[in-house]
């Protein structure tokens, strides 16, 4: 999956889809691995599955980068991640 990072945000939240690319916004700053850390995390909870089943690809040093959740087809994953946003929206997220 194609992911946009934006560090040092004012919160941590899945913002929604740049073309192909999922906007997930951290607090984290981009130091030492904390906004990766940080976006792998987020994302493991939000799909509802183990931090250790989401992992950086490529683009450690970037905005852009690849992740890999294990074991979670395309369809469903999309789901979840749909169903993530559409309850971060509920809860006041923007």
């Amino acid at each position: 999956m194609r992911v946009k990072v934006v560090p040092r945000a004012a919160r941590t939240e899945l913002a929604g889809w740049v073309g192909d690319a999922l906007k997930v916004r951290v607090a984290a700053p981009p130091e030492d691995g904390r906004a990766n850390a940080a976006v792998l995390a987020t994302l493991a909870a939000a799909l509802g599955v183990p931090v250790a089943r989401v992992r950086l690809v490529a683009g450690a040093a970037a905005a852009h980068k690849i992740v890999a959740v294990d074991a979670l087809a395309a369809d469903e994953l999309h789901a979840r991640l749909r169903k993530a946003m559409e309850a971060g929206k509920r809860h006041g997220a923007k």
